[in-house]
């Protein structure tokens, strides 16, 4: 069989590619920016062609252009008949949600669905070294001040994610989606006391405007600004079996990744 990777350079898309190619039965094509660029449908149509399997780990950058690359590659996936679609997505797909990612995720979810491509989908909760370091980058004097009030989140580690979209890569098409989250759900604050940091909530627009004195692009003010309101309002708190029932062992503990990436 042979399996193609997006993203297949990047830190999820690349540690999926290590594990197929690990497991030694497939060829695995590791696709990249320079060999098939999202937004190049010609290149993506060449680097898909004869593909049995497709792991999508999505686009990056600012939501309006994610969505164009998305379609890009579901185009691609239907003109070449590949078999299998096996997507990363994200916990929260609502398209009304504050969140821009949840957007781009859910319609690209609609998109793979309407192709009549078989599919699979991970919906991953946040990953625990992303949460992480938004927290260490936003700290103060040992505070974290976050617009989240005492909502919670099922932070999940991209090691995790990786061996679940490597799982389903090597199954038959679920044509369903698996909620890929950690073991527990745990308030903002209790995440922040674990990896060292006080708690204090803010608003908002002061979330904002601390981010942007600190040099941070518009954009991506933007993005955690919606983020936070996705998470407030209870979007990535669920917690699921799955990443056990998927790669048969338990999910990697926020502890575990706090100790592999010390402050």
């Amino acid at each position: 069989m042979r399996i193609a990777v997006t993203g297949g350079t990047g830190r999820i898309g690349g540690r999926v590619a290590r594990l197929l190619a690990d497991e030694g039965r497939h060829d695995i094509v590791a696709l990249s920016r320079r060999t098939a660029p999202y937004d190049e449908p010609e290149a993506l149509r060449k680097a898909l062609d004869g593909v049995d399997t497709l792991v999508f780990v999505s686009s990056d950058g600012e939501a309006a252009r994610v969505v164009v690359h998305h379609q890009n590659v579901l185009d691609a996936a239907v003109r070449c008949g590949v078999g299998h679609v096996v997507l990363l997505s994200g916990l929260d797909v609502d398209l009304d949600s504050p969140f821009c990612y949840a957007f781009t995720n859910g319609r690209t979810e609609r998109s793979l669905r309407a192709s009549g491509r078989p599919y699979s989908i991970v919906r991953a909760g946040l990953f625990t070294e992303f949460f992480l370091g938004l927290l260490r980058q936003v700290a103060v004097d040992g505070t974290v001040a976050l617009p989240a009030d005492a909502a919670r989140v099922s932070p999940v580690a991209r090691e995790d994610v990786a061996r679940c979209l490597a799982a389903l890569a090597l199954r038959e098409p679920a044509d369903r989606h698996y909620d890929v989250t950690g073991a527990q759900s745990l308030t903002v604050e209790a995440i922040a006391a674990a990896a060292g940091y006080g708690y204090a909530a803010t608003t908002p627009a002061e979330f904002a405007t601390a981010l942007l004195r600190r040099g941070e692009e518009p954009w991506w003010t933007y993005a955690y600004t919606g983020m936070l309101e996705s998470v407030r309002q209870g979007r990535w708190a669920k917690a699921s079996g799955e990443v056990t029932e998927l790669t048969g062992r338990p999910p990697i503990s926020l502890q575990d990744v706090l100790s592999a990436n010390p402050r």
